[in-house]
Formats: structure tokens, C-alpha cells, sequence
């Protein structure tokens, strides 16, 4: 009997031990799995101080949570949707620096400017003008000038399309910064008025030859006459070759959702595929908590959201966009959303499209000869559509630069290029952010050909640098969206003789 009375008091001894022991044995782990999770955020904070202090809207952003991801369908904005509506001039004279001729590197659309317009077409653009170039020729270049929006026409000739006027005139916002990024700059801007910061222009700026130990991004005031120019710093650690050039608004809700409070968007594509083959698109958010700005030289983080394969990692064209060329340029966005649901990342830009490319320059005999750089031969410097190496007859070059006997510069050349927009899934991108998708995995759903509507008629000096026909490149630059109206504003470089003219699709809403 004593027996059978201490057998349960034994059996709940146990019972009391092992759940003791389970317990230990779990917060054990639970202990080492927090210490690993501080281990990764020292590690991070090497990257930047901002993880400490975030803004306030980024607080919740640092917690780990269950992505709830958009289904494709329905919900992408197809070609169907885009119409055009026409263009229309930039204002002002032909002298540098403060003029648009040769400009037209950056442009934002601003929804609080020009209050005074009663149109179908309010707000306002901030356009640069005329290039910086190096060695002290124009050190005072890629000024920025605010533009009233007028209502775009279809016309035969730029010089008979409606002008836009001045709001601000050109200031040298960047005075004093990005010295040594003057040879061939790349810029993107971006107008973005936040409750924590107030209406700032932000801002990233490259070169085409570029260095990797020069800051790229900053931002200045609307307020063009007082900039109070603020930064400069890195996006993480990625290569600068991706990531300046165009940059975009991230809808604040997708921006919450899904690119952990980071409501800027950043990137570049340049020919050669140096930064990427294909567009390249990162998140980032530069301020601090209250709006403060981190310091000067500061690496902030990013969230990568395209990132295709380098070619300075690899000769094959692998890990890359669909369909890409090395004379490819990728040169604005825009990540567009509609009142009904619907949404796109857009890339506009200059597409190689030809039966083969090549390093080098045009040839005179026609658009479908090569003419490769015959001295480089360290890279392969012709190759297919499909990405295949050139016959080896296409190698043996057609000119020589030394002794002037080429047509135009030296460059990435095709037998054909096309102005096109590229349009991706955000429900993709937002998988890149999951870790679902690799970054080099998402391609555009749709391609949307825009050469019809384009003037394609550049000041013949030029041509040296653009070539002509079949062969003219740079036929696009910089782009902005109006998302409360749905209007998106792109530039045709070297229309109006010297300047860029601004063309406008509308979005149906």
C-alpha cells in the first residue's frame, strides 16, 4: 500500500523534472539564437549607424515579420493603358551653364509646385540643364531650374509644340559637390515631401567613368535659391556603377510593406552592363529619426530589389535581363500606381535591339557592318543577338581613331536601337525583398515600343556622338509620374535642336 501511494508522487517528481529539463534545454537555444541575432546586427552596424537611429517611421520596420506578397494578374498596368498625348518645349536661351541645351540629365515632377494653374496638367517639373564637363570647361554645369507644365500637343516640329515657363530660375544647387564626378555626369532626382523632412529634392550623382570611393547621393531644398545641400553618402556597399543615376518615389504603402519603410528608389544601367546587365533598382530612406540627416560620408542601407549579374563578374551574358545588349541604356523610371489597383515599375531607356553589337564605332558602309575597336582585345568586342561571339571576319575593324578616319566615337554600337519602356511586376520585386527571388530573376512582363512618337532629329555636329537612323542612340533620358493625375513626363534628348523636349502619356486611372 505505501508502495502504490508513492508510485504517483514518483511518476509527478518526474514528470516536474523533464518539464524542467525542456525548458532549460529551450531557453538554452532561445539564447543562442538572440545571441546570433545580436551578432548580426553588430555586423550590420558596421554598414551604418542608421540601424540605431532610424526614422521614426522605420522603427517597426527592424522587427521581422510574415510578408504578405500581391498576386501578378489583373492588377499590372499593361501598354493598352499608357496613351500618348504629346510634348511640349523647355523655355530659355542656348548659353551655358544655365540653359537645357545638353541638358536633361535629372528631372522630378512636382505635385505642390505651380499652385497657381487651374489646367488639366498642375504641379511642376525640376529639370537639369546644361552638363557639367571636366578639367575646369564648365565646372558650374547640371544646374536645376523649376518648369511650369503647359498642355502637351501632337505636333510635326518641336518648334511648334507649346513652351513651358520658368518658376525658378537655374541655381547651382550642387555648388562645391561632386568635384571630381564632372566627365560625363549621371544624375537622378527626386522630389519627395515627407512628413518627417518636409519638400526636399533628393538627389544621386555618378560619372561614366566611375570611381568607387566618391559618395553619391544627397538631397537640397525645393527651394532653389536656398538649397542648404545636405550629405553625401553611399547606398550600402554596392557598386556605384548601380546605383546612380534615375531615382523614384516608392508608394508609401508598398514602401511599408515590403521595402522596410524605405521610400526612395535608386539605381543605373549604363551600356556595357559594368553595374548590371539590366536595370538595377535599390530602396533606401537617407534620414534619421525627426528628419535628421546622417553624416556626411555615411553608408546608408538599402533593400535590393533588381540587381542582374555584372559584366566586370563575368564575359557571359548570364543572370541578365531578357533579351539584353551591352549598348542597352536604361536612363528613368517610375514606379506607377492607379486609383483602381493597378501598378508598374517602368524603365525608360534606349534599346539595343540589332542582329549584332559591337565595341567600337559606326561603319560607314552601312548599319549591318561591324566595326570593332581592333586594338581591344581583352574583352570580346562583337557579339550576336544572342549573345555568341561574332564570325571572326566582324574583328578586323574598319577605321582608325589616331589617324581620324572614324565616322564617330568610339563606343557600345548596335545595328539598331529603340526607345522603349519596360515594365515589371511589383509583386516580383517585392519577392527580391522576401528572399524569395533572387535579385537577377525578375523580367518585364511587357515592352512598350515609343519610337513613333519620338522627333529623332538631332543637330547633325551631333551625330558624332549619337549616330543616326537605325544606329541613334541616347534617344531617352530622365522620367517623372504625377501619381495623383496619372501623366508620365519623359525626355527625348537633342529634340529641339540642342534640348531635350518633354513628352507626357497619361495612365488610365
Amino acid at each position: 500500500m505505501k508502495n502504490r501511494i508513492l508510485q504517483p508522487k514518483l511518476i509527478l517528481f518526474l514528470c516536474v523534472m523533464l518539464i524542467l529539463t525542456l525548458n532549460c534545454s529551450l531557453f538554452t537555444q532561445l539564447s543562442k539564437s538572440v545571441g546570433e541575432l545580436s551578432d548580426q546586427t553588430a555586423s550590420q552596424s558596421e554598414i551604418t549607424e542608421e540601424i540605431s537611429n532610424p526614422p521614426a517611421s522605420q522603427i517597426e520596420a527592424t522587427e521581422e515579420v510574415s510578408i504578405p506578397l500581391i498576386l501578378t494578374g489583373d492588377e499590372t498596368i499593361q501598354p493598352s493603358d499608357i496613351t500618348y498625348l504629346g510634348a511640349f518645349r523647355l523655355p530659355g536661351g542656348d548659353t551655358p551653364p544655365q540653359t537645357f541645351a545638353y541638358g536633361g540629365n535629372a528631372m522630378t515632377f512636382n505635385p505642390d509646385g505651380d499652385p497657381g494653374n487651374s489646367d488639366a496638367h498642375p504641379g511642376s517639373l525640376f529639370v537639369m540643364g546644361h552638363d557639367r564637363m571636366p578639367y575646369g570647361d564648365l565646372p558650374d554645369g547640371n544646374q536645376v531650374a523649376e518648369v511650369s507644365i503647359p498642355v502637351p500637343m501632337i505636333a510635326d516640329t518641336p518648334a511648334d509644340l507649346p513652351e513651358a515657363t520658368f518658376i525658378q530660375d537655374f541655381q547651382d544647387v550642387t555648388a562645391g559637390h561632386f568635384t571630381n564626378l564632372e566627365e560625363i555626369p549621371k544624375v537622378g532626382m527626386q522630389y519627395l515631401n515627407h512628413p518627417d523632412t518636409g519638400p526636399l529634392i533628393h538627389i544621386g550623382w555618378g560619372q561614366n567613368i566611375q570611381p568607387q570611393d566618391e559618395p553619391s547621393h544627397a538631397w537640397f531644398s525645393a527651394n532653389l535659391a536656398e538649397p542648404n545641400f545636405t550629405g553625401v553618402w553611399y547606398i550600402g556597399n554596392q557598386d556605384l556603377y548601380s546605383t546612380n543615376n534615375y531615382m523614384f518615389e516608392i508608394p508609401t504603402d508598398w514602401a511599408e510593406m515590403y521595402a522596410n519603410y524605405r521610400y526612395l528608389g535608386t539605381g543605373r544601367m549604363r551600356d556595357g552592363g559594368q553595374g548590371g546587365m539590366g536595370p538595377t533598382l535599390f530602396a533606401y530612406t537617407p534620414w534619421r529619426m525627426g528628419g535628421e540627416a546622417p553624416p556626411s560620408g555615411q553608408r546608408l542601407v538599402e533593400t535590393p530589389l533588381l540587381l542582374y549579374e555584372k559584366s566586370s563578374n563575368t564575359e557571359d551574358i548570364v543572370r541578365a535581363l531578357k533579351d539584353y545588349q551591352h549598348p542597352d541604356e536604361w536612363e528613368g523610371g517610375a514606379f506607377i500606381t492607379t486609383p483602381s489597383g493597378k501598378s508598374t515599375v517602368l524603365f525608360a531607356g534606349t534599346k539595343s535591339n540589332g542582329t549584332k553589337y559591337w565595341y567600337g564605332y559606326i561603319n560607314p558602309a552601312g548599319a549591318e557592318q561591324v566595326c570593332v575597336d581592333a586594338h581591344i582585345t581583352d574583352f570580346p568586342t562583337c557579339r550576336m543577338a544572342d549573345g555568341s561571339i561574332c564570325p571572326s571576319e566582324d574583328f578586323s575593324g574598319c577605321c582608325d581613331e589616331e589617324a581620324g578616319t572614324c565616322v564617330t566615337y568610339r563606343g557600345w554600337w548596335s545595328t539598331r536601337f529603340e526607345a522603349q519602356f519596360i515594365f515589371y511586376d511589383p509583386a516580383d520585386l517585392a519577392r527580391v525583398a522576401a528572399g524569395e527571388l533572387e535579385s537577377w530573376e525578375p523580367q518585364p512582363y511587357a515592352v512598350m515600343d515609343i519610337d513613333e512618337h519620338l522627333y529623332l532629329d538631332p543637330p547633325e555636329w551631333d551625330e558624332v556622338n549619337l549616330g543616326w537612323g537605325d544606329q541613334r542612340r541616347y534617344r531617352i533620358g530622365a522620367s517623372a509620374y504625377d501619381r495623383a493625375n496619372g501623366f508620365l513626363y519623359v525626355l527625348e534628348l537633342y529634340a529641339d535642336v540642342a534640348k531635350p523636349v518633354v513628352h507626357v502619356w497619361h495612365v488610365a486611372q
